[in-house]
C-alpha cells in the first residue's frame, strides 16, 4: 500500500534529534518525526512534591503544550481557558509514567527533574516524539548530576520510546502522521523499553472493532519501529548512557 508520503507500512518517519537546543534547561533536546516537531526541556530541582517528603525518593514528572500555531489552524493556549486542557493533561500525565518506569527514583534522592514538552509543529504522534525525545532530556539532566558527583551511574533501568500505529484503509501501519491519523479506523500508541517490553498502550477503536490479528500485526510494526527510534536515541545521548 502506498501511504500518503510514500512510506512502506513498517517505516517510521525521518527522525532528528538535536542535544543542547536550548542553553539553560540541565537538559535540551528537540526532536524531529517528520513533520512533527518538539522541544523536551528537563530540569532538575532539589525538592519533591508533598505526599513524597521524607521518603528519601525523587520524582520525575513531564508537561505538555502545543504552541498555538503548531498546527494548520490557531490553537488558544491553555492559559486563556484558564486551567489545562484535558488533552494537555492526558498527555502529560502519560510523559511522566513513561520516564518514571525506567528512572530508579531511589538512587534519584528527593530531587524532581521535569520535562517540559512543547510541540512547535505538529503532524501527529506528538505525545509519541515527547517521550523519546524526553528521555534524552531526562539523560542529559541526569548526566550534569553525574558530573557533579551525586552519582557514579545514572539511575536509569533502559531506555524507553514510544510510536504510533494505526489501521488506515484496513491495513495496519506504523507512526502515523496526522492525515493518517484522522483518518484512520483504529488508533494505537506504543511505549516499550529497549528490550521489546512494553510499558504503556493506549489504543481505540475508533471507526470499527478491531481483532486479536490486527493487534498483533501492529504491535508487531511497534515493536520494530522502537528498535529504530532506541538507535537514534543512542547516536544522541548513547556515550553518557550505554
Amino acid at each position: 500500500m502506498a501511504r500518503y508520503d510514500g512510506r512502506k507500512v513498517y517505516e517510521i518517519r525521518p527522525v532528528k534529534i538535536t542535544t543542547g537546543f536550548i542553553t539553560y534547561p540541565e537538559g535540551s533536546v528537540l526532536i524531529e518525526c517528520g513533520n512533527t516537531k518538539v522541544i523536551c526541556n528537563a530540569t532538575v530541582e532539589n525538592s519533591v512534591p508533598p505526599f513524597m517528603k521524607g521518603q528519601g525518593r525523587g520524582w520525575v514528572t513531564a508537561e505538555y503544550s502545543m504552541l498555538p500555531r503548531a498546527t494548520q489552524s490557531r490553537t488558544p493556549r491553555d492559559i486563556q481557558r484558564l486551567k489545562l486542557a484535558p488533552r494537555s493533561a492526558e498527555i502529560q500525565r502519560l510523559i511522566g509514567r513513561a520516564l518514571r518506569s525506567v528512572t530508579n527514583l531511589d538512587r534519584l534522592g528527593e530531587r524532581t527533574v521535569t520535562i517540559d514538552c512543547d510541540v512547535i509543529q505538529a503532524d501527529g504522534g506528538t505525545r509519541c516524539a515527547s517521550i523519546t525525545g524526553g528521555f534524552c532530556a531526562l539523560v542529559l539532566a541526569l548526566d550534569k548530576l553525574r558530573q557533579e558527583g551525586v552519582f557514579h551511574q545514572l539511575p536509569l533501568y533502559s531506555y524507553v520510546a514510544a510510536v504510533s500505529a494505526g489501521i488506515v484503509g484496513d491495513v495496519p501501519m506504523v507512526d502515523l502522521n496526522y492525515v493518517e491519523d484522522s483518518g484512520g479506523e483504529v488508533d494505537f500508541n506504543f511505549v516499550m523499553d529497549d528490550e521489546g517490553k512494553i510499558i504503556e498502550l493506549q489504543g481505540t477503536g475508533e471507526d470499527r472493532p478491531f481483532s486479536k490479528k490486527e493487534m498483533d500485526d501492529m504491535y508487531a510494526l511497534a515493536e520494530g519501529a522502537i528498535r529504530q527510534l532506541v538507535q537514534k536515541q543512542r547516536e544522541a545521548i548513547g556515550h553518557l548512557f550505554g
